[in-house]
């Protein structure tokens, strides 16, 4: 018989899914649009997610499956076009997240080690290399993914939490302080548009459903896993930003957005905590990015495996899902093209859109998976808005960002649609 997954373990992939690259890669976008209403944001971002987890806790119990999200959808709409567009949504978003986790790994490693005169440069080659570094591993073994990721959640959840302790104990008496009240928040609309985009440094709670077969004690275990590292994570996503924007003047955030965290270490501890927190980043992105690569290739797997994609896609490639390398050349394309900002804000975007249809799924499904309808349409009306307002708050700033995101979301479907109807004329 296999080894059952106890609440530790399903509770490390729900923590390691959502402190994986995420925080390292957003926390400085975060802090520049909300400035001290940062740790607000977080907050905003973090119940959406919390709200969202009631409807993933029910549809585990009911249809416990390693395809997850995958199979909550086709539950509640049917092999249709509309579930087979947000399946591939979903395999379109983990693309974006290894482009955001591959960003910020190039982000982070030149301050370690220059290769050339120009960061800019560097920091496309340490993130198309990592990529491939990661793919490789996966090609030459899935237990050493699984090792990799399980020793990686416990060195960054230490020194994460070292930098916490640190932190808390040096914040009072800094003069940066102040930047915390509320006369230094950006307004109401902007603390959500915040949220909403550094919402993809939660998104990796839906792991827990892959894992939902093989998790022991299901009706007790599925919803405190769940529950329990969602809340975990809030608290320490807050705790963070608020030492980041209390111990950090907002030129010096500004300027180090893209390593902030590393930068936040510095007046507590020197260099020294620079270069530890930058180690962090460079382990958790990296872990992060090896962990993504094999849910994307699998997510791709199920997708075509329930025909909502060409079964070429079910085929093996040096013993690995064809889907392996497809996710590896399209992330290394994106990291080298998109900013930062831009791939956030897409990553954003499409979980957003996949939260909201888990979320009205789980309402649709209400009786049959024995829960309340009045949560999960809550948070699909939750879900479905913040996209909104994200949307139209970067169609104001960036239109790029805008049609970039919506581009996917479009292609997601365009593919789908095309897929049917050239299966329609072979019957």
């Amino acid at each position: 018989m296999p080894k059952k997954i106890g609440l530790k373990e399903a509770m490390s992939i729900g923590i390691g899914g959502m402190v994986g690259g995420g925080i390292f890669a957003v926390l400085g976008l975060a802090a520049a649009l909300a400035k001290g209403g940062t740790p607000i944001s977080f907050l905003i971002a973090g119940l959406i997610a919390l709200i969202t987890s009631y409807s993933y806790v029910k549809l585990s119990l009911k249809y416990p499956d390693s395809g997850g999200t995958v199979k909550f959808i086709n539950q509640g709409f049917g092999i249709t076009v509309f579930s087979g567009g947000i399946n591939n949504l979903l395999w379109f978003s983990y693309i974006i997240m290894l482009s955001l986790y591959a960003s910020a790994f190039g982000s982070y490693a030149p301050n370690l080690f220059q290769l050339t005169s120009d960061k800019v440069i560097d920091s496309h080659i340490y993130a198309t290399a990592i990529v491939l570094i990661a793919a490789f591993i996966n090609y030459y073994s899935i237990v050493v993914v699984g090792k990799i990721e399980s020793y990686a959640v416990i060195i960054k959840l230490i020194i994460l939490l070292g930098f916490v302790g640190f932190g808390l104990y040096g914040l009072f008496g800094n003069p940066h302080l102040e930047q915390l009240s509320p006369e230094h928040w950006e307004s109401p609309f902007k603390l959500l548009t915040a949220g909403m985009v550094i919402f993809v440094a939660y998104e990796g709670f839906e792991l827990i459903a892959n894992a939902a077969p093989d998790i022991e004690n299901p009706e007790k275990n599925i919803p405190r896993a769940y529950y329990w590292s969602v809340i975990f994570v809030i608290f320490l996503y807050i705790i963070i930003a608020a030492i980041t924007v209390g111990s950090l003047a907002f030129s010096d955030i500004a300027t180090a957005q893209d390593y902030v965290l590393a930068e936040a270490a510095k007046p507590m501890l020197g260099k020294a905590g620079f270069t530890i927190i930058t180690i962090a980043a460079l382990i958790s992105t990296f872990s992060a990015i090896n962990a993504s690569l094999y849910g994307g290739s699998k997510v791709n797997y199920e997708i075509a495996e329930d025909d909502e994609l060409p079964k070429q896609f079910t085929c093996q490639l040096w013993n690995q899902p064809i889907g392996l390398l497809i996710t590896t050349i399209a992330t290394i394309i994106l990291v080298n093209t998109l900013e930062l900002e831009s791939i956030s804000t897409a990553g954003s975007v499409g979980f957003l859109l996949i939260f909201s249809i888990v979320n009205f799924t789980g309402f649709k499904l209400s009786k049959q998976i024995n829960g309340k309808n009045s949560i999960p349409i809550i948070g699909a009306i939750l879900c479905f808005l913040a996209m909104i307002a994200l949307l139209i708050q970067h169609y104001s700033t960036s239109k790029t960002d805008v049609f970039i995101a919506i581009g996917i979301i479009a292609f997601s479907f365009l593919v789908e649609f095309i897929y049917k109807k050239t299966e329609e004329k072979k019957v």
